[in-house]
């Protein structure tokens, strides 16, 4: 019998982690076995207690430090390959799953895929949009359908954000990318590619790993039968912050000169020097620093948001 590790990494976010992991209680575990690793990253609000206590069949890697959510999901990473895990679920601690969103296992039924996604709607209420939708449409809002990349700007989007679902992605198929918020990766890929590059800290790390299983021959499948509701952001306090703007902003360049045409990466390049000069001072930090080779955890907001 196959053997699933899921990891998620909390940092000071108890409630959604409990909500996460009632939900993950509550789904149909068939012909697996399913081990639930909570990787702690020096959280203050008692979060390793509280789930130690109303969740005790959950395995908790406790840290003292903030590792992001790089260095996070790696230890729950390296965790479940010693335990002999055959396929590792990373999943956001700001979700909740559907009762079969497990169901997701069975994308590897293909020898060739090497990762695989849920279908991710916007957890109900949390649309960016929400005075667009009904009473009945909230909960059904796509947050990610699969992956695309603008390769001529080095962007990557999720496919069906905003949309209301009426079966317009309800076809198991190849992506370019796989969202970190659920992705479920199979052992080998792991064994051939390493885990995620801690270089990034926070954001595009899962860009970055998808675009590295593509390179070694393994296929990525969007499987919109496993279903998974997102808070979204939950942890980093949204899109558009401080914090998002300044390892948004840097990692792209790390991404975008790793795997871009040659065309994108002189873009990208003067694009960033333009940054150099202009007004938003995360984006100046973060230029500065990529050039500087100052990668890992670098920036820290002014509020506690991460």
């Amino acid at each position: 019998m196959k053997k699933v590790a899921l990891v998620i990494v909390n940092w000071n976010g108890l409630d959604d982690t409990l909500r996460c992991l009632q939900s993950i209680r509550s789904m149909q575990v068939n012909n697996v076995v399913l081990e639930t690793i909570v990787v702690d990253n020096g959280s203050t609000d008692k979060s390793v207690s509280r789930i130690a206590e109303e969740f005790p069949e959950v395995k908790i890697l406790a840290f003292d430090t903030n590792l992001g959510f790089t260095g996070g999901n790696n230890a729950g990473i390296k965790y479940a390959m010693l335990q002999g895990a055959d396929y590792v679920w990373l999943l956001n601690n700001d979700t909740m799953v559907d009762k079969d969103a497990l169901s997701i296992v069975s994308a590897f039924d293909n020898p060739a895929v090497g990762i695989a996604g849920s279908k991710i709607f916007f957890a109900a209420g949390h649309e960016y949009h929400k005075k667009r939708y009904s009473v009945s449409q909230k909960g059904k809002v796509f947050w990610y359908a699969g992956g695309i990349v603008d390769w001529d700007n080095m962007y990557a989007s999720h496919r069906g954000v905003d949309e209301v679902d009426s079966g317009q992605y309800d076809a198991e198929e190849q992506t370019v990318f796989i969202t970190g918020c659920s992705m479920m990766i199979r052992r080998s890929v792991i064994e051939k590619i390493g885990v995620l590059d801690d270089a990034y800290y926070l954001y595009l790390e899962d860009l970055d790993y998808c675009l590295r299983a593509r390179s070694a021959g393994f296929l990525l499948m969007y499987y919109p039968r496993s279903v998974v509701w997102h808070v979204n952001a939950g942890s980093s306090g949204g899109a558009g912050n401080p914090l998002h703007d300044y390892y948004i902003t840097r990692n792209r360049l790390r991404v975008g000169l790793r795997f871009a045409p040659i065309r994108t990466k002189v873009a990208l390049i003067r694009e960033a020097v333009r940054f150099l000069s202009g007004k938003n001072p995360e984006k100046k930090q973060a230029v500065a620093d990529f050039f500087k080779g100052r990668m890992g955890r670098q920036y820290e907001p002014k509020k506690n948001i991460a």
